[in-house]
């Protein structure tokens, strides 16, 4: 039977970085035709905030212009985003979604 060459497990190296996935806030962006009820629906349903936080994040949509949804993988956050403008074009909303690198 051939030997092999077999490191020992402190000897093994990986020529291969892990590295954690970039990551994304989600921002939903204030307008004057979008109701707070649909945001509150829009962060409830794509989002799966409880209605007090739901709630809390209209707010600062509507009083500060914007409010931050979640951080995510950008595929997650993106997929979101795409979800929350078909909902927003399927009710006649003009709501917009973006992300910003965290």
């Amino acid at each position: 039977m051939p030997e092999h060459n077999i490191l020992p497990d402190s000897e093994v190296r990986s020529d291969q970085d892990i590295r954690e996935p970039k990551l994304y806030r989600v921002i939903l962006v204030n307008d004057d035709y979008t109701t707070m009820d649909f945001v509150i629906e829009i962060l409830i349903v794509v989002f799966h905030k409880p209605a007090a936080e739901a709630t809390r994040i209209m707010l600062d949509v509507h009083k500060n212009g914007k409010g931050f949804c979640g951080v995510y993988t950008y595929d997650i956050a993106t997929t979101k985003i795409d979800r929350v403008h078909q909902l927003a074009r399927r009710r006649e909303f003009p709501l917009k979604c973006s992300l910003e690198e965290v």
